[in-house]
């Protein structure tokens, strides 16, 4: 049996999701589906597949498809398109918006312009430290960074050049390091200026993409932690800017940024 479903694809600072509103369209298989809608020209084309969905414990609730198919813990960028949506479309009028993840509920605060949503700073709760300076060795490198969980686990490592480093050869290398028995995201990162940090990533089941909001936070956590930047600093990525701050009196990460509806349509499954 065919059935239509209709699709928003959203992006977060060039971190494009397929979003669909479960409560509307039940899906079974996500991962499938994520495989198939994810690819460029036989696809829609993107990072992977969102869902949104009811939560009994939250306001909405988020999963998340990487383009392999495999379920992400949490994404800080996919977070703040969701607010877009379901604010813009109605499916509420708060301005402050729960939401249930795989690691936990988070906090969405909207800047509003009528019912538009200009901005959406996220409570991405509290990091997870670990290794300062651990050693990983690939081939014949050996790369220092560090270790920080945001509820998904990152790999921070500080370069001098980001735009030299051979993100494509070490990304999955490092991805798939047997130090990380469940693979890890991969950030390179370049202080530019004071509190201004360059960062390019490599996601766990997704590759290379233009943007990862957790993996701002863990950049911007570990750049804080080995005194490069204060706890508030600006990360550039190649989709765009996030601002991020380290509340460690509350131990609380927030960030701040934007997010674009780019088109919608149908799809039949």
């Amino acid at each position: 049996m065919t059935q239509t479903i209709e699709f928003t694809k959203m992006h977060g600072a060039g971190n494009d999701y397929i979003y669909i509103n479960t409560m509307l369209y039940p899906l079974a298989e996500p991962e499938k589906l994520s495989v198939a809608w994810s690819k460029a020209h036989t696809g829609i084309t993107s990072d992977g597949l969102v869902l949104i969905g009811k939560s009994g414990r939250a306001d909405f609730s988020m999963r998340i498809f990487n383009a392999d198919g495999s379920e992400a813990m949490m994404c800080g960028n996919a977070s703040r398109c969701i607010a877009k949506y379901v604010y813009e479309k109605g499916l509420t009028d708060k301005k402050v918006i729960t939401l249930e993840t795989l690691s936990g509920i988070k906090e969405l605060h909207l800047k509003t312009q009528g019912r538009e949503v200009e901005e959406v700073t996220v409570d991405m709760g509290a990091p997870v430290i670990g290794e300062i300076n651990k050693k990983v060795e690939v081939e014949a490198d050996i790369f220092t960074g560090t270790i920080v969980s945001m509820g998904n686990p990152h790999l921070v490592i500080f370069v001098e050049d980001v735009s030299a480093v051979e993100l494509e050869k070490v990304g999955p290398q490092l991805e798939n390091h047997p130090f990380f028995p469940d693979r890890t995201n991969v950030e390179f990162v370049q202080v530019t200026d004071t509190d201004t940090l360059r960062m390019r990533v490599w996601e766990r089941g997704s590759g290379i993409t233009l943007a990862c909001g957790t993996g701002a936070c863990a950049s911007a956590v570990a750049a804080a932690l080995t005194g490069r930047t204060s706890t508030t600093c600006e990360v550039i990525m190649d989709g765009g800017p996030l601002t991020i701050q380290w509340d460690k009196e509350k131990d609380t990460i927030f960030m701040t940024g934007g997010a674009t509806i780019v088109f919608e349509g149908t799809i039949r499954i």
